[in-house]
């Protein structure tokens, strides 16, 4: 069935196929021996599509890796839109921003070397939001903590996509050890507890194999995103 799924994947890929700047950054991942784990051609495709749905002017990622997903997303960016993507590994750094360069998009794009969990109250701080999508795809351990600051970065109707979701189904295992998976479990069962978005999980299929991203925009008035600004504000 994987073989079926690559296949198709390949197949809607010789319809809508991508430019020897995004091949190039699959080549430089796989040069710099960094692990093969960004979204699929397809998979960067849509989320290029979603910040065009959504208007973004503003986008946060949460994990950068090479910049595949950054770089798909800030083509959808006007010319004075912004892309703030968090990268804690300084060689991951160093050759997503040699990609996104090449990609002409460095006014566009912003890297930051850092954890995440030390880098999302600055952001709040420096009032860098409201951002208008917000994409995660880093570890599973933190990831209900890294979608509670997004809701936070955001604004009523701001899109936030988290991927890797489903786990090739794995995320039935309530009993695994695995403190990703657990992470994910964690997650999944807070978005669809949580009052300030209207969410869905949608499981995908292709070449990365089985898995999946959560869905969410932000309802209503975000109250608790000033309150709590203003308090790191005080504190800072």
């Amino acid at each position: 069935m994987h073989t079926q799924w690559s296949a198709v994947d390949e197949y809607i890929n010789s319809l809508f196929p991508s430019d020897s700047a995004l091949d190039a950054v699959l080549h430089a991942t796989r040069a710099a021996g960094m692990p093969q784990i960004n979204v699929s051609p397809v998979q960067g495709r849509l989320l290029h599509v979603l910040a065009l749905a959504c208007n973004a002017r503003k986008i946060l990622e949460i994990g950068t890796l090479a910049g595949y997903s950054a770089i798909w997303m800030a083509r959808a960016l006007p010319a004075d839109g912004k892309l703030i993507t968090l990268e804690a590994d300084p060689k991951h750094v160093d050759v997503a921003r040699a990609n996104i360069a090449r990609a002409g998009l460095a006014d566009r794009v912003e890297v930051r070397l850092g954890t995440a969990l030390d880098i999302l109250p600055k952001l709040a701080v420096e009032e860098a939001g409201p951002f208008d999508l917000v994409f995660i795809d880093a570890d599973k351990e933190n990831l209900t903590v890294y979608f509670d600051w997004s809701v936070r970065l955001a604004r009523p109707g701001s899109l936030i996509i988290v991927d890797n979701v489903i786990r090739g189904g794995e995320v039935l295992n309530s009993s695994s050890s695995d403190a990703g998976l657990q992470g994910v479990r964690r997650f999944n069962e807070a978005l669809a507890a949580d009052p300030r978005v209207t969410a869905t999980i949608l499981q995908m299929v292709g070449s990365k194999g089985h898995d999946g991203m959560a869905l969410a925009v932000v309802r209503g008035e975000n109250r608790e995103l000033r309150t709590e600004n203003q308090e790191l504000r005080t504190r800072n």
